[in-house]
């Protein structure tokens, strides 16, 4: 996968579903660090289907502490997608974990502990910076809401 940055999509925080929960010191670095910035520089990686979340679960917990109304997304079809595949942190407490497990989980509403799933994505994201005034204006209500 080759991204770039008008593969980015701002979509509505409300729709995606982490699978995996965050450790409060590395949730507290990254919210100073956006706040510093004024913005997102990293977008987060979602199931284009379920909004699932693979990468990007701090910069979740961010964006509900913030208030944010939407955030910048790179969206993949996660279970089609060879290129990514899923593995488990060592000492993360299980042996496996496949794909169909991360989207049960996100639309479970529970979550795995922190440093669980470990995804493998051809390339990296691309930069970008998105101002937190633009992911914190309100959402449209209609047809082409996002």
């Amino acid at each position: 996968m080759e991204w770039s940055e008008d593969d980015v999509e701002l979509v509505p925080l409300s729709w995606l579903k982490p699978h995996e929960a965050v450790k409060p010191r590395n949730q507290k670095k990254l919210l100073d660090m956006t706040r510093r910035w004024g913005g997102y520089t990293k977008p987060l990686i979602v199931d284009s289907n379920t909004g699932a979340i693979l990468d990007g679960h701090h910069r979740h917990a961010i964006a509900i502490e913030l208030g944010l109304n939407r955030v910048p997304v790179l969206c993949v079809d996660y279970l089609g997608n060879e290129e990514i595949s899923v593995d488990v942190w060592p000492s993360c407490g299980l042996e496996t974990l496949c794909k169909e497990d991360v989207i049960s989980m996100s639309l479970s509403g529970e979550v795995f502990p922190p440093k669980t799933s470990r995804h493998t994505l051809a390339d990296d994201t691309p930069p970008i910076f998105i101002p937190l005034d633009v992911l914190l204006e309100p959402l449209n209500h209609g047809p082409d809401a996002s």
